[in-house]
Formats: C-alpha cells, structure tokens, sequence
C-alpha cells in the first residue's frame, strides 16, 4: 500500500512482518507512507533490517513510575501488597518533583532501549505524598514526547475513604492534567468499596477521562470489586473506557460465578491487564503445599473475546525486587504462567504487549500499516516465538518516524 508520497525520510529495506513477510516499509513525517515487497523511492536514509523480525513498537499499559527504583531505599521487597504500601509511606512524605523525575527518567529510558514507546503510568494521589508524582510525570510526559506517549493515571493508592481528603486530590490532579482516573476500591472496607468505584466515576465523568483501576489483587475469594466496577461500566455506558488491572481473587472463584463476572467484563468492552511478575511474587504467599501462580482467568478472558494486556507493572520497589521493563520478558512469563505456548497463543500473547493495550489507551494512529504513526521496533529475531525465546537486542526502536534508540550488537543464533 502507497499513498503516493515522492520523497521519503526513512525506508525500511527488507523488513520481515508478524505474518512471515518481507516488505519494504516507507517513512515520511512522522507516519507509514508505504509497504511493499519493493519501494522504488529512495531516501538519505535507508535501513537494511536484513529480515530481521519489525513490528509496532511495545506498549506497556500499567507501570508505577513514580515508585519505581525505591525498593532498596525502602528496605526491599515485602510479602504482601498492603505490606509494599506501608513500607512506602515514610519515603513518600520526602518525596519531590526532581526527586521523582530523576527516578522515573531512567525507567523510561529503559523502555525506550527495549522498544517500548508508549506507557500507561500510575502516580499515587493521596494526603502523604500529595500531587508531586502527579506533577512530576506530567512534566516527564512533556519533555520526552519524542521517545514515549505517556498516559498518566491519578491512583489513590491509599484509598479514596480511607485517606480523608483524596477524593479533592483527585479532582485537582485532573484538573493539573492526568489523563486517566485510576482507582485501587478493593482495599477498601465494606460498602466503601462501592463507593470508591462510584466516585471514580463521578470524577471520570466529570473530566470525560477514561478509568483504570487495580481490582481484587488478593487471594480472597470473597473479594467483588471487578464484579462491581464492570457493573458500572455497563450502566454508566463506559463501554470501551475501562481498564482493570490484576483481579487475582477472580482465580479463586466457583467457575459458574467467574463466567458470570467474565461476561460482565466482555459486555462492559473492559481490559483485563494482568502483570505475570507481581502475581507470582505477591499472591499465594499463604497457601501450603500447591501454591497458586496469582494470575487471574487470563485463557477464559481471551476465549470470551475480552481485550488482554500484560504489563511490566513494578520496577525495584517494595513490590517487586526486579523489573527492567522489557515488553519481551512480560510477554515471556506471561505464556509460561498461563500456559500459552502454541503457534496461535503465542501470537495472542505478542498482542498483549502491542495491540490489545494500544487498544485500551484508545490510540488510533497505532499499527504497522500505512497511515499509522511508525513507532516500530526491530528486533534481532526471525519470529515472534523466537523473540520471546531469546528476548534479544531490539537492533533499532523507531518513533514518530525517528531513530530514538539502536544497538549494533546482534545475538547469533545456532541453527542446526
């Protein structure tokens, strides 16, 4: 395809595509102007990708940057999430701007290394830490426009009801700019876990943002709050708008009333991000003997049609000892713990970590085809399933049509 451009600013030379093929793929202004088995154009710069594997460059729907690269000043990592929030609270109350910024900065860098070009990002509202995380990834979203599109979450990690004088926090972080109302209503207590979903609402509604919330990250079987929140995403008509991330307690469900959540979920067009890495390290500590892998009903999402992403999540904080947020490992613990291995899973699992959560950021302009904003990633791999086998260098990560990143050091592969 060809939208009859004369001059191009960047052509990909023999690029080998998701589906096997070798395509030539032109560049102008920031956008794919062209992909054919041979663009005739020529251009000052050319790039030989050498078949090397090229797709859309990664997204990561669900990353804490504003916690990021605490997790040794705070002690290390802990047993549990509410234990991770805790531990959390005096390094909080020192928190600023620069501060954040010069944290978050190195995280972005890394995903800008491991091909990763737009990121959905939580900074904590709360009465501890105020709106400096705010703030500080706004002024990040700004100044690295030209490596990464950031979504920036307000998250009341402490609670809406719990931590008195967030739910105003939360109207002056999105009237600063946050583009997403985020929300945590299952460490709530009772009937205020209710009414932290329908606050988040209100605040959504008001400032017509989308929401994503971190629902039932426990083992509790008992536990509603994705029940609740894809309820009123159905009656409030947010269909497509909402994003929940975890809800692990949906694992430990009577399967006929999971499948009756599940529905919800699919009604309610929701996105189910579920983060491999923080599961297995936090859920389950309980359990004696058999211990459960922490994810939530990922195949029975996927076989019901609803939207699934996979995300880094936590990079060395009190919730994670690890992290270095490469889309390629994700995607590659994701296929293991949800035991998703052949051909075509493997394919659904790619999706998680490019597709499915462009689609739950709402970005149009996202894709490897003509008209699409080319933010790509080449990576030393022939095949999809070799790029989660090897998670090799990513030769060259391309945004808004520019080179922001390339390694000339290639992993040879032995083939026998």
């Amino acid at each position: 395809m060809s939208f009859g451009v004369k001059s191009l600013d960047l052509i990909l030379r023999k690029a080998k595509l998701r589906s096997g093929e070798v395509r030539d793929i032109g560049i102008k202004d920031g956008k794919i102007v062209e992909i054919s088995g041979k663009i005739k154009k020529r251009s000052d710069k050319e790039i030989n990708v050498d078949e090397r594997l090229t797709t859309p460059a990664f997204v990561n729907l669900h990353v804490h940057l504003d916690k990021s690269l605490i997790g040794d000043a705070v002690g290390g990592n802990v047993d549990t999430c509410e234990g991770g929030i805790r531990r959390t609270w005096e390094y909080k109350k020192r928190y600023t701007v620069q501060e954040i910024k010069k944290r978050a900065n190195q995280v972005v860098d890394l995903a800008v290394v491991y091909g990763c070009t737009r990121i959905r990002a939580f900074a904590d509202v709360d009465t501890i830490g105020g709106l400096n995380p705010v703030k500080a990834l706004l002024e990040i979203k700004k100044e690295r426009a030209n490596h990464v599109d950031l979504q920036v979450v307000a998250f009341p990690q402490e609670g809406i009801l719990k931590d008195e004088g967030t739910e105003d926090l939360l109207y002056q972080a999105m009237e600063l700019g946050a583009d997403v109302v985020g929300g945590i209503p299952w460490i709530e207590f009772g009937d205020d876990q209710k009414r932290h979903v329908d606050i988040v609402f209100d605040i959504a509604k008001r400032f017509g943002a989308d929401i994503h919330m971190l629902v039932d990250d426990t083992d509790d079987p008992t536990s509603r709050t994705l029940e609740y929140f894809a309820y009123k995403a159905i009656k409030e008509k947010y269909f497509g708008r909402v994003s929940a991330s975890h809800a692990g307690a949906l694992a430990a469900y009577d399967n006929s009333h999971a499948a009756r959540v599940i529905q919800m979920v699919r009604d309610a067009e929701m996105t189910i991000v579920s983060n491999p890495h923080i599961s297995l390290m936090l859920n389950g500590r309980r359990d004696v003997g058999l211990i459960r892998r922490g994810i939530t009903r990922v195949k029975e999402f996927l076989e019901a049609g609803v939207n699934v992403a996979t995300a880094q999540d936590d990079v060395n904080d009190p919730y994670y000892p690890f992290g270095k947020m490469d889309q390629l490992e994700v995607g590659f613990l994701m296929a293991h713990v949800a035991q998703l291995g052949t051909p075509a899973e493997l394919e659904k699992v790619y999706d998680m970590i490019t597709l499915n959560g462009a689609k739950a950021m709402r970005y149009q302009d996202y894709g490897l085809q003509a008209g699409k904003t080319a933010d790509i990633v080449i990576i030393d791999a022939d095949n999809i399933k070799d790029a989660f086998r090897f998670q090799p260098v990513r030769l060259y990560v391309i945004k808004n049509g520019k080179i922001i990143a390339a390694s000339t050091s290639k992993k040879k592969i032995i083939k026998i």
